[in-house]
């Protein structure tokens, strides 16, 4: 069984949507092996949810880490709210980690447990350094290789941020 993690962007442009998608669902063939699969996404808006959709297209089983108690409540999207709430029912596990607010200390403490439990981790991420706030993809890509955990980074040609 191979379990992959996955960090990203949540800014990514619509074009940058199928592009990130095409690639994992690439990158995920090699991987489809019934379900020896395991994907953990935190299952934001845009890199994990992507990811998490393209594990359960290739038959994978799906690990949901919810960083907070209010998460779905008060920072999910209304945009994003039935994606969200569809992929937390496909999960085979689902994780609130115990923190009541999403802070920054939740979405590291998330992060956290993605990196301990991922054989690997897809980075969607467009390289840049951290920013110095934590809890970040580029934070989360320097803390898995630290630890060891291999870190393949996903960014398309053509792929890029809103603003």
């Amino acid at each position: 069984m191979t379990t992959i993690a996955v960090t990203g962007h949540m800014d990514l442009t619509e074009n940058s949507v199928r592009l990130v998608r095409t690639a994992l669902d690439e990158l995920l063939k090699q991987y489809a092996d019934g379900d020896q699969l395991v994907g953990v996404s935190c299952i934001a808006e845009g890199a994990d949810s992507l990811f998490a959709e393209a594990v359960l297209a290739v038959g994978g089983r799906l690990t949901v880490v919810v960083p907070s108690q209010d998460y779905s409540r008060n920072v999910v999207r209304p945009s994003h709210a039935a994606l969200f709430d569809h992929l937390v029912e496909a999960a085979e596990e689902v994780l609130v980690l115990p923190h009541e607010t999403a802070n920054r200390q939740a979405y590291e403490a998330a992060n956290a447990v993605l990196i301990e439990r991922a054989d690997r981790l897809f980075a969607v991420w467009n390289g840049e350094p951290p920013t110095g706030k934590g809890g970040g993809t580029a934070d989360t890509v320097l803390e898995a290789r630290m630890v060891g955990v291999p870190v393949d980074v996903v960014w398309p040609d053509g792929a890029a941020r809103r603003g």
